[in-house]
């Protein structure tokens, strides 16, 4: 009995009452959304309202299971739990039939699952296992190759079901790998990469200096950018003042020149060509001071160059030949490239008009114009959110952004206090899943990111999301109580 007690006086209620409050809200906005005048009866399987009440009490039901067993068996079996994820995915692959042009999804009777979902937590408990294991360091080559591979391996079989969105969660996982040890610079380039990526696509169609040919134009900014980024590590990270001193003479005096002789005189200067000698003078003299240095971070700056001119290229291949047509359209709505309000713009631009037309307040509950005559297509799974901005206005999106603020930040107060590198690892890894879907799903709706379908935790319609998210959280709430249970810690 005094077990029993001291068990439950462990569990982290705070995180279990978040997570029921978003639950119950969730619900209310998919009864919204879906709620019928001819049949308000809220307990009705015919509608999605009465199938989420099902959803929802089997997740609670999951959640008091994962709490009762053992909180050791996670880690025993983290490696087991992965191996049987990836099978499903494959099998997944094989026999799931073509819905929506996605083979991600298992018909079972009347039921349908997505393996995807629960695939999170098994990566999760792997990368655990993985990086608390002795001796591991993320910094020697093959530790960090095995987390590439433990990520990776189910990020390819996601993408090759079609599901972009879902496998994109995965790259969340730099967060808790920065956590972990990962070196800043890294993420850094990760962050240089997006941003290069979209300036290579957004102008590489206009044609705003003649000497540029249109197709190059995006190349040479990502070029004059990445010239700028490397002025500055060398300023920051070495305090190299004469280096960027005499950096910037040279190109002041190419640029500076080409510019006059242009607007002067019409000459055709090649601006592009000037920035890869800017380029080649910048790496040839980071290979020069690492070698009389040994300082080999001189020759990884030079490096960031190298990648930037090869990646200003490749982004544009990797638009036009890689990524599938309606991606590429969203991706051109999302950065103003396209105007298409009535084809692939119309969920974002009917779920902008329908927060913004909640005004400060809301129109009120079940009072949704937008939601109630269907014109947001997804607005209880994917487009949830449209339906909290409508009926409850700025006061409403507010309240649920501080919940998830809140939910996150005390996941990440009860993973530092781990004493089990296990537990801390995953704790993050819960954080980073979280943060990555609700800010996506909240920028996919209000237009500031792509539309990648992915669906708001424990609000969007479906069993498999609200299951696979309360398996993800109750698992890290079960490992907090066992931490606490033996006194590893200490409540706070």
């Amino acid at each position: 009995m005094s077990r029993r007690r001291n068990f439950f006086k462990s569990i982290d209620w705070w995180i279990v009452a978040l997570y029921l409050i978003l639950v119950i809200c969730g619900w209310v906005c998919i009864y919204g959304a879906s709620y019928n005048f001819e049949d308000s009866v809220f307990w009705d399987f015919n509608y999605r309202y009465g199938k989420q009440l099902l959803w929802i009490g089997l997740a609670l039901f999951i959640g008091g299971m994962i709490l009762l067993l053992d909180g050791e068996m996670y880690s025993v079996f983290a490696y087991g739990f992965y191996g049987g994820i990836i099978v499903l995915l494959l099998i997944t692959l094989v026999v799931a039939p073509d819905i929506k042009g996605s083979r991600s999804w298992l018909v079972l009777g009347p039921v349908s699952l997505q393996p995807a979902e629960f695939a999170k937590t098994a990566t999760c408990l792997a990368l655990a296992k993985l990086m608390s294991s002795y001796g591991f360091n993320l910094l020697r080559l093959r530790d960090a190759a095995q987390v590439a591979f433990v990520i990776l391996f189910p990020f390819c079989i996601i993408i090759a079901q079609n599901e972009t969105g879902s496998a994109l969660v995965y790259l969340s996982m730099s967060i808790m790998l920065y956590r972990e040890g990962l070196p800043g610079i890294l993420l850094f380039g990760g962050f240089c990469c997006v941003v290069f990526f979209i300036v290579a696509i957004r102008f590489g169609g206009d044609y705003i200096i003649p000497t540029i040919p249109e197709e190059s134009f995006g190349v040479f900014l990502v070029l004059i950018t990445a010239i700028i980024v490397h002025f500055f590590l060398i300023l920051v990270y070495f305090g190299d003042t004469q280096y960027c001193r005499d950096l910037l003479i040279v190109n002041t005096l190419m640029f500076g020149v080409g510019y006059l002789l242009y607007k002067q005189f019409n000459f055709a200067v090649p601006f592009t060509k000037l920035a890869y000698v800017s380029i080649a003078i910048s790496i040839l003299y980071q290979v020069w001071r690492g070698l009389k240095t040994w300082k080999y971070s001189y020759m990884l700056v030079g490096g960031f160059l190298l990648l930037s001119t090869a990646y200003a290229h490749g982004a544009s291949f990797a638009f036009n030949k890689v990524l599938q047509p309606h991606q590429q359209v969203r991706i051109k709505v999302t950065l103003g490239m396209l105007d298409d309000p009535k084809k692939s713009g119309y969920n974002v631009n009917q779920s902008k008009i329908a927060i913004g037309s909640g005004g400060l307040e809301g129109k009120g509950f079940l009072n949704g114009t937008q939601t109630k005559l269907k014109y947001v297509p997804e607005q209880d799974t994917d487009f949830i959110f449209c339906t909290v901005g409508e009926e409850h206005g700025f006061i409403g999106c507010s309240f649920v952004l501080v919940l998830y603020a809140l939910l996150l930040m005390r996941i990440i107060n009860r993973a530092e206090k781990q004493k089990l590198a296990f537990n801390r690892i995953y704790g993050y890894c819960v954080a980073s899943i979280l943060f990555f879907h609700v800010a996506i799903n909240v920028g996919m709706v209000s237009g500031l990111t792509p539309v990648i379908g992915i669906p708001l935790p424990f609000f969007s319609y479906g069993g498999s999301s609200l299951w696979g998210f309360t398996i993800l959280l109750f698992i890290f709430l079960r490992l907090d109580a066992a931490n606490d249970e033996y006194g590893l810690s200490g409540r706070g």
